[in-house]
């Protein structure tokens, strides 16, 4: 179990790291690992695929079985699944990003994306992670939690807008609990606006969608349009998640 253990702590410690390869004595280091075995288990993973190394095979990096397993996460989900095309349909009728997010500890991970039809856009990628703390999909979610479950703090601050004390978040929480939905004013990316609604499926929600626009495209009109629209969105998919048996139940 110790050896599958380390296995998961490797791979989460190279994916982490995104572009930035990794060299044999900086991953030994940082698992308190010795040299040798840290060595022995990039071997194992490099013949697999789950980890890969440079022509001088001095650099390590995250493999191409890691891609392979995520989406194959990603097909198995039912609730992605069901999502989906929602967000096609919310996609069609804002033409802004929109994003399906799950709550994974103090993050957000990212599940599925529909990028913006406008020249000005936000990008994102499925599998990327934000802190709970500082986007609309995150802030969704808190929302829907006791305040006492917020960490003490301080958090990191992304941008000069991230609210970094557990007070300012939880006031921020009261205003998205009395509206119904979480609004992101450049908090997590200068220059973007976010509207998060949690999907309550689940109690307490895991999921929620989003709508992502730049400032400079943001008027009254086109958010009070986002809301509209992302509300209904909300609804249907709640409306379609089927009640009973008939699917597993994953925790």
């Amino acid at each position: 179990m110790k050896s599958a253990a380390r296995t998961v702590e490797l791979l989460e410690l190279l994916a982490a790291r995104g572009d930035r390869p990794a060299r044999l004595q900086e991953l030994a280091d940082e698992l308190g690992v010795p040299r040798s075995s840290m060595y022995a288990l990039l071997q194992t993973l490099i013949s697999r695929g789950w980890v890969r190394t440079d022509v001088t095979g001095s650099l390590y990096g995250i493999g191409i079985h890691a891609l392979l397993t995520g989406t194959g996460y990603l097909d198995s989900d039912p609730r992605v699944r069901l999502v989906r095309p929602y967000l096609d349909e919310a996609s069609e009728a804002l033409g802004e990003t929109l994003h399906l997010g799950r709550l994974d500890g103090r993050d957000v991970a990212y599940l599925a994306t529909r990028e913006s039809h406008e020249y000005l856009r936000t990008i994102s990628r499925v599998g990327r992670r934000l802190p709970a703390h500082v986007g609309a999909l995150g802030k969704a979610l808190l929302a829907e939690r006791p305040d006492e479950e917020l960490p003490e703090g301080p958090y990191e601050a992304l941008t000069p807008r991230t609210r970094t004390t557990r007070d300012a978040l939880a006031a921020d929480l009261a205003g998205t609990r009395a509206r119904g939905y979480s609004i992101d004013r450049e908090e997590g990316v200068t220059g973007i606006v976010g509207f998060g609604f949690a999907l309550r499926y689940d109690t307490p929600a895991q999921d929620a969608i989003s709508c992502s626009v730049p400032v400079a495209r943001l008027t009254p009109g086109h958010e009070e349009r986002i809301v509209a629209v992302m509300r209904e969105i909300r609804a249907k998919i709640e409306s379609a998640v089927p009640t009973g048996g008939g699917s597993v139940s994953w925790r």
